[in-house]
C-alpha cells in the first residue's frame, strides 16, 4: 500500500462515523470517540496433530486471507483427552492493525458476509461488556482470496473486532454506523 493511501472505511470513520458518534453521545472531546482498534483473527487447527500438512495449508489461507502473515499458536498445557501436548502447533492468528485492518473489515462487510448461505445480518449477542466484539464464521471460502478448488478441508475460524468504547452500545453503535449488518431485532414480542 501506498504512503498516502486511506482505506475507504477509515475515511467514512473520520468524515461520518466520529461526528455522528460524537453527537450522539455527547463527546465533548473528540479522542473521546471509540474507534477500532483491531482486529484479530484466530483458526483453530486441532487436526494438526495427526496430519502436520494440514498446519501449513491453514496457515498460508489465514494470510492469504488478512494480507499479512498469520502465526502458528501452540498448546500452552497438556490435554490428555484430547491427545494435546504442551507446545504443540494448535492453530493459528494474525492480528490486523492500521490501514491493513480498515480493508479487511470493509472486505468482511461487503463481500464476505454476503457470501455466507443464508446470510440474515449477524448477531448483536456478541459483545464482551467491555465493547469487543467477536463472530465466528464457519468456512473460510467466504472470502474471495481462497481458491474454492484449492480448499481440502472447509475451516472455521474467528473474528474479533477490537474497539476503544468503553460499553457495549458505544461499540454496537461504532460497528453498526462503518457498516456491520447486525441483525434486526423482532419488534412485535
Amino acid at each position: 500500500m501506498t504512503e498516502n493511501y486511506v482505506p475507504r472505511l477509515l475515511k467514512q470513520y473520520r468524515e461520518k462515523v466520529r461526528p455522528n458518534l460524537q453527537e450522539t453521545f455527547g463527546y465533548e472531546n473528540i479522542m473521546e470517540v471509540p474507534h477500532l482498534k483491531k482486529v484479530s483473527i484466530n483458526m483453530g487447527l486441532g487436526e494438526a496433530i495427526d496430519e502436520p500438512q494440514l498446519l501449513e495449508k491453514g496457515v498460508n489461507e489465514l494470510t492469504t486471507i488478512a494480507g499479512q502473515k498469520a502465526v502458528v499458536t501452540r498448546a500452552k498445557k497438556s490435554i490428555s483427552n484430547f491427545n494435546i501436548r504442551e507446545g504443540l502447533p494448535i492453530g493459528a492468528r494474525v492480528t490486523l492493525r492500521g490501514a491493513r485492518m480498515y480493508e479487511f473489515l470493509d472486505k468482511f462487510i461487503s463481500i464476505a458476509l454476503p457470501r455466507v448461505r443464508d446470510f440474515s445480518g449477524v448477531s448483536d449477542k456478541s459483545f464482551d461488556g467491555s465493547g469487543n466484539y467477536s463472530i465466528g464464521v464457519k468456512e473460510q471460502i467466504i472470502f474471495p482470496e481462497i481458491d474454492y478448488d484449492s480448499v481440502e478441508r472447509i475451516r472455521g475460524m474467528d473474528v474479533t473486532f477490537v474497539t476503544t468504547a468503553e460499553s457495549d452500545e458505544e461499540a454496537y453503535e461504532l460497528l453498526k454506523l462503518l457498516g456491520m449488518p447486525f441483525r434486526k431485532a423482532l419488534e412485535a414480542a
